[in-house]
Parts: structure tokens; sequence; C-alpha cells
């Protein structure tokens, strides 16, 4: 992780017991674990990506919007997340 990670966010490889309690989960393929209680928002917040511009699935179901702040994490979870870019040509 940067200089800027948030305390108690791990890389994948260091073992939960050694940095206390988390969750594993699989985000766009890759495991990543994330503190207890983490929420869907708390995520995208540390992945600097912008709730507006990003559409998550989870466990293979849309997750509508309004509910990224209160949709705890858990176990295994299955995140796909994709971000909207703007761009194109001017004509």
């Amino acid at each position: 992780m940067g200089a800027g990670a948030k305390e108690g966010w791990v890389s994948v490889g260091q073992r939960d017991e050694e940095r206390g309690t988390g969750v594993l989960l699989q985000v766009n393929g890759r495991e990543r674990w994330v503190p207890t209680g983490t929420t869907v928002g708390d995520l995208l917040a540390e992945l600097d990506l912008v709730a507006a511009l990003v559409v998550v699935e989870r466990n293979r179901e849309i997750l509508q919007r309004d509910l990224y702040g209160r949709t705890t994490l858990a176990e295994g979870d299955a995140l796909e997340l994709v971000h909207f870019v703007g761009g194109g040509t001017d004509s």
C-alpha cells in the first residue's frame, strides 16, 4: 500500500492476525484485505474513486449507489468495479 494508506488496510500477503481483524475480498479478480466493518463507500474512497462515477457489482448483483455507504463488506465478497472515464474527440 502507498504511504497514504489508511490504518488497518493491508495488502494481500499480510495475515489478518498480524494486523487485527479484517475480511478477504476479491476486487476486480484480485484478493484484498480490508478492515472488518468496511463499507463499499469506504473501499471506493480508499481507492480514490468517485462513487458517482463507479458501478459496483457485488456477488454478481449491481449495487444501488445509495447503498454504497450502508453496505458492509463480508468475507468472500466478490466485487467488480467499473469506473467511467470521460473522453472522446472534439468535433
